[in-house]
């Protein structure tokens, strides 16, 4: 699940196009539960026994992530634990593994170059993705395929002199065009941004444009999924609007939309949502479920 939260001056008129120069993204305490009670914490960590991890920004802008590799229902404590932290963007993420052994190197979020990324999916023949790579595989630490692609995002953002957006159309398209794609679904974030990508049709992703207040005006933020996934809370959005990504709804607000295939969205400094079909094709080589090693199809039916 991402989150962002808009500049002082989108607060104050949701009309304004852009961040002045000289103000600064907007900061918000938020309390993060792995998943939504004791009860819910037991049984989702034993659908996604493989780590879990949340990644925000200081104040300076430096990435933060707090993530561990062991299933929560083997943690008490951890399984007690709330985390209040303070940022303008968040990404949480529960994993169940895929690709990678069960090491903090393979959790997410992952960082490269300041950015924050998870990414849910199955991409095969790990082995060309390097060789594609070359030099640019240097920010891969563990094993998984999601890091290698971050690193292929890292990769064509440089080329393109810092645009994310070319970024990770670029690196999509050719993973797409070349490798064995199950899905691509991701979430990059930096301290004043966010970026959602849903490719193919495979697994859902959902955005919310929220006013402050929510749909019935002065509420807190209070977001938990159906599945007793995680939960999310925030006092400070009930005076302040955001945008948030997941993977399923996770309230009743009417206005959640569910992102189409092939879609690039981005949330920029303003709070100003654009969006592009970036993938219009199927993968050249799309894998079925059938098709997974039986770890990987199993953590894509937890998805």
């Amino acid at each position: 699940m991402g989150v962002r939260v808009p500049p002082p001056s989108a607060r104050e008129d949701r009309r304004v196009p852009a961040l002045r120069p000289q103000q600064r993204p907007a900061r918000t305490h938020a309390t993060f539960w792995l998943l939504d009670a004791p009860d819910g914490l037991s049984e989702q960590s034993r659908h996604d026994p493989d780590g879990t991890g949340l990644g925000y920004f200081a104040a300076d802008g430096t990435p933060q992530v707090d993530k561990a590799p062991i299933a929560a229902y083997r943690d008490r404590a951890f399984a007690r634990e709330a985390r209040t932290v303070e940022s303008a963007t968040f990404l949480a993420h529960v994993r169940f593994a895929s690709t990678g052994s069960l090491d903090i190197r393979n959790t997410h979020p992952f960082t490269q170059d300041g950015r924050l990324f998870a990414h849910n999916g199955v991409i095969e023949e790990l082995d060309a993705l390097d060789a594609h790579l070359g030099e640019g595989r240097a920010p891969v630490h563990g094993d998984t395929d999601s890091e290698r692609f971050f690193a292929l995002i890292t990769r064509e953002t440089r080329r393109n002199g810092g645009d994310v957006t070319a970024g990770i159309r670029e690196a999509a398209r050719w993973i797409a065009g070349n490798l064995p794609v199950f899905a691509l679904n991701l979430i990059l974030v930096t301290r004043e941004e966010l970026w959602a990508l849903r490719y193919p049709d495979t697994h859902e992703l959902y955005v919310l444009d929220r006013a402050a207040g929510g749909q019935h005006g002065g509420r807190h933020l209070d977001h938990s999924g159906s599945r007793g996934r995680l939960r999310v809370h925030s006092a400070h959005l009930a005076e302040q609007p955001a945008v948030a990504v997941a993977s399923e709804r996770m309230d009743d607000n009417p206005r959640w939309r569910p992102m189409e295939p092939g879609e690039l969205l981005h949330v920029g400094p303003d709070r100003r949502i654009t969006r592009q079909v970036a993938l219009p094709d199927p993968p050249a080589r799309r894998l079925a479920l059938a098709d997974l090693r039986p770890d990987a199809a199993a953590s894509q039916r937890a998805a």
